[in-house]
C-alpha cells in the first residue's frame, strides 16, 4: 500500500501548481481522500478533501476559490489544482487516504509529502 505524492515545486506568488497522488495497493473509489499540509513550525492542517461515494468536496478557507480537488478513478489518482498561490500557501503537502466503507473504514494511509515553495 503506497501513497506517492509528485508535483510540488518552487513557484513565484500568483503562479499554478498541480500535485498528483498516486495510490498502490488499494482502490481510491472506495477511500475518502484528503490533502493536508505542514508548514515550517506549525501543526499539520486540513486542506481539501473528496468524499466517496458521492464526490463531495471541502476546502479549508483560506484555499477556497483558489485549489480544486479532484480524483481519476482510472488512473488511481488524486490531484490537487492550485492557483493564485500565495507565500502562505508553502508547506510540505500530503495526501492522505481514509476507508469509506464498512470493509475498509479501519485503513488510512499518508504519502511522504511534496515541497510546495512560494517565493519570489
Amino acid at each position: 500500500v503506497q501513497l506517492v505524492e509528485s508535483g510540488g515545486g518552487l513557484v513565484q506568488p500568483g503562479g499554478s501548481l498541480r500535485l498528483s497522488c498516486a495510490a498502490s495497493g488499494f482502490t481510491l473509489s472506495s477511500y475518502h481522500m484528503n490533502w493536508y499540509r505542514q508548514a515550517p513550525g506549525k501543526e499539520r492542517e486540513f486542506v481539501a478533501g473528496f468524499s466517496s461515494p458521492g464526490g463531495y468536496t471541502a476546502y479549508t478557507e483560506s484555499v477556497k476559490g483558489r485549489c480544486t480537488i479532484s480524483k481519476d478513478n482510472a488512473k488511481n489518482t488524486v490531484y490537487l489544482q492550485m492557483n493564485s498561490l500565495k507565500p502562505e500557501d508553502t508547506a510540505v503537502y500530503y495526501c492522505h487516504a481514509v476507508g469509506a466503507t464498512p470493509v475498509n473504514r479501519g485503513n488510512d494511509y499518508w504519502g511522504q509529502g511534496t515541497q510546495v515553495t512560494v517565493s519570489s
